[in-house]
Parts: structure tokens; sequence; C-alpha cells
């Protein structure tokens, strides 16, 4: 076998495999690989950091601990994904503030593609700041969306799923996630715009010292022309 295929990192089916016989590695292995969607997934239903780790956490132990039952008919991450989402579906049923995915009808079919870009890497280190208070106010603005549209939203454009591994998950046609998808970048871009819209008189300014600098340079090229005294 050539060297470099043993450096190759192991598969999920290999991890599951190992996971089934209690293998620990195998199991933080799998869990590293899927924290990321199955915390957004979660956030997005309850809209809490907190409770969307418990839902998390609730997710893998029911996963690990009944593999017997999965199949393989799907991929792993796409069990725990489903798992992550019923538990985080249930829990907010027993708080009695959900919202049925259903409930929405579907809307004008179609429609204008509004890019929605979510990443914000900083360009230089003293981007942070601002990068951060952009990431605070996009949360709180993903926040606001109905449960039907933030689910959607979370899973096509943070999570990059296709609109039919979106579709499979919610149990909805991919038309529905399409329509969805259009309305939550629609809500989020009028709603951005609707925060910051009070400062938008303050974009560009040219006032403090900047001005009295202005001024200064201008009084001296026009008193060395002689325009001025």
């Amino acid at each position: 076998m050539p060297a470099t295929a043993k450096l190759q990192p192991p598969t999920e089916a290999d991890l599951v495999a190992a996971a089934r016989t209690g293998a620990e590695a195998a199991v933080r292995e799998l869990i590293r690989r899927n924290n990321h969607r199955l915390f957004r997934v979660a956030r997005a239903v309850l809209r809490n950091d907190s409770e969307a780790e418990d839902v998390v956490q609730a997710a893998y132990v029911r996963a690990f601990t009944s593999l017997e039952s999965f199949r393989g008919e799907a991929a792993f991450s796409t069990w725990l994904t489903r798992i992550a989402l019923n538990e985080a579906l249930g829990r907010k049923r027993r708080q009695k503030n959900h919202v049925e995915v259903e409930m929405l009808d579907d809307g004008p079919q179609g429609g204008e593609v509004i890019p929605f870009p979510l990443s914000l890497a900083p360009q230089n280190p003293e981007s942070e700041s601002g990068r951060a208070e952009m990431r605070a106010l996009l949360e709180e603005c993903i926040d606001a969306l109905a449960e039907p549209f933030r689910l959607v939203l979370v899973m096509r454009d943070l999570e990059d799923l296709s609109t039919e591994e979106t579709a499979a998950y919610l149990g909805i046609k991919p038309q529905t996630v399409k329509t969805r998808l259009f309305r939550a970048r629609k809500q989020i871009r009028e709603s951005v715009a609707a925060r910051l819209s009070p400062v938008f008189s303050e974009v560009f300014p040219f006032d403090g010292q900047r001005c009295v600098d202005m001024a200064g340079r201008v009084v001296a090229v026009l008193k060395a022309k002689g325009v001025v005294g």
C-alpha cells in the first residue's frame, strides 16, 4: 500500500464503524466534524446559545446510544442533523412557542435572486471590532426571522446545504425552500437597512480637525497666489 494512503483521514463510514465498537477516538472525531452544523441548526430553532448546546449534547447522546438504528441509508451527518433538528423542535414545542414549519404558504413562485454574502473575513487586524459588530447585527436580524425562514437561511446560506438537502431535512418541497430563502434574504436586507439608516447621514464625515486642516491648506494656497491677504 502506498505510504500516502496511510495519511488519508478516516472516512465517516470508518468512524461510524469504530464508534459502534465503543471507540472513544472515533466518537470524538465524529462530534468534532458535526459540531458546527448541529449547533447552527439547533440555534436557528431556539435562538439561544445555551439551549442549543443542550440540544446538541442530547442529540449526540441519543445518536451514539442508538447506533444500531442507523442503517446507512443516508450519511451519518444527515442522520445526526435530523436528530438535532427534532430535539430542537421538540424542546420548542414543550416551551409552547413553536412555530409550525408548514404554517406559512409557499407564496409567489420564483423571484429575483438576492445575493446575501455571510462571509465577514477581516481584511486587517483593525477590522476585528467592526466585524464583530456586523456579526452581532446579522445574528439579531436572523433571530428576528420567523422559524421557517430562519431554518432555511441557516441551512442554505450558513451551512451551504443544497436546496434538495434542505428540503429533505425539513420535509418540504425544494420550491418551498427557494421561496423561503428568497423571503428570508429580503427580510434580512430590509432589517439591516432599517437598523443602519439612522447613521447614513454620518457616513464619510469630513469635520473636526480634518475640516480645519482643509481650510488651512486652502487659505495657504490662496495667500501664495495673492488672493487673500
